[in-house]
């Protein structure tokens, strides 16, 4: 039987950059840190990330250049990974030689979030599309995945969100909603994307989420 991480690494398609199989060019080659660099380095941080006793996932689009294309945990980028603000993920060297750290504005707000109401812990990332698709021509832009690939990510989308059976699963703005519905689930509760101006609406919806996971740890 394939296992998630094999499923991820296998994927392939025109305008897509598959982070735990392709190098960058922007990647370090050698490393001393805790883990190797490149695709190697990034499928290690995703399990470490998935080691969690998840209570809530949230399901965000797809991966962008700034931030899962170069770290390998959604919504997470190198920046917040090198000031130590991801839970079981150690990085105490840079990822890429680009002269700055990437830093996702949406990352950023994510998992400030997160650390402000205490969820850091028990919350898993991941996206309906689990690689990053990118504009003809443009490794570093982002589009939205087409129809096709969505159906083409179905299998890998649902092979993660079955190994966390005991967790809610969110979805981080209708991209997120629509698949989920047409995979026959039902989201636990649907926030505003914070990307395009929806920080605030993001965490005032990811505020009172966790206020209800108080009054009701287990799923609803």
């Amino acid at each position: 039987m394939v296992s998630t991480f094999e499923m991820l690494r296998r994927f392939r398609a025109p305008d897509v950059f598959n982070p735990w199989s392709d190098w960058d060019a922007l990647d370090v080659i050698e490393s001393r840190g805790e883990h190797p660099p490149g695709p190697d380095g990034r499928i290690e941080r995703l399990k470490a990330h998935f080691s969690a006793d998840a209570r809530l996932v949230l399901l965000g689009e797809a991966p962008g250049y700034q931030g899962c294309h170069f770290s390998g945990i959604p919504f997470t980028n190198e920046k917040l990974l090198l000031a130590g603000r991801i839970p079981r993920v150690r990085v105490s060297e840079r990822l890429t030689l680009r002269p700055r750290p990437w830093c996702e504005p949406s990352a950023t707000v994510v998992w400030g979030a997160l650390h402000d109401l205490g969820l850091t812990e028990h919350t898993v990332l991941w996206n309906t599309f689990a690689w990053h698709p990118y504009k003809p021509g443009n490794v570093y832009s982002n589009r939205a995945p087409t129809r096709d690939e969505l159906q083409l990510g179905r299998d890998a989308l649902e092979a993660v969100l079955d190994g966390f059976p005991k967790a809610r699963v969110v979805a981080v703005g209708k991209v997120a909603e629509r698949t989920l519905a047409a995979l026959g689930r039902t989201p636990d509760a649907t926030l505003r994307h914070p990307s395009m101006g929806g920080a605030t609406e993001f965490r005032a919806g990811l505020t009172a989420l966790a206020a209800d996971l108080k009054r009701r740890p287990g799923r609803p």
